[in-house]
């Protein structure tokens, strides 16, 4: 599925079963709490913290993968609703990085 058709589905499904769109507001903090929640996992997974006993459910890839998935639903309600094109931007930014950091990376000693 390329970006764009992800936000036509977003769209769809909002206009299909979400009445509407919750506010950008609204949103960016719901971002921000999948963010964190995406964070939890990680700092357990691949950080220094271990998971409680309690959240041992989500030790797991599957687990990992829906929390992600959750981030860039909201974000991709942001750019909707904002009117950004998700494909075009993200072209822009690797082009923006490419030409700032095209050999920034590979003469940095501590990556290699």
């Amino acid at each position: 599925m390329e970006i764009k058709e992800a936000q036509k589905l977003v769209d769809n499904w909002i206009k299909k079963y979400g009445v509407r769109y919750f506010s950008e507001l609204t949103n960016t903090a719901i971002l921000s709490e999948e963010v964190g929640e995406l964070a939890r996992i990680m700092a357990r997974q691949y950080g220094d913290q271990s998971f409680k006993k309690s959240e041992e459910y989500l030790n797991t890839k599957e687990h990992l993968a829906d929390e992600m998935a959750d981030v860039l639903w909201v974000l991709i309600c942001l750019a909707n609703q904002t009117g950004v094109d998700l494909t075009e931007a993200f072209q822009k930014n690797i082009d923006k990085k490419t030409k700032r950091d095209k050999t920034r990376h590979l003469e940095n000693k501590k990556l290699l």
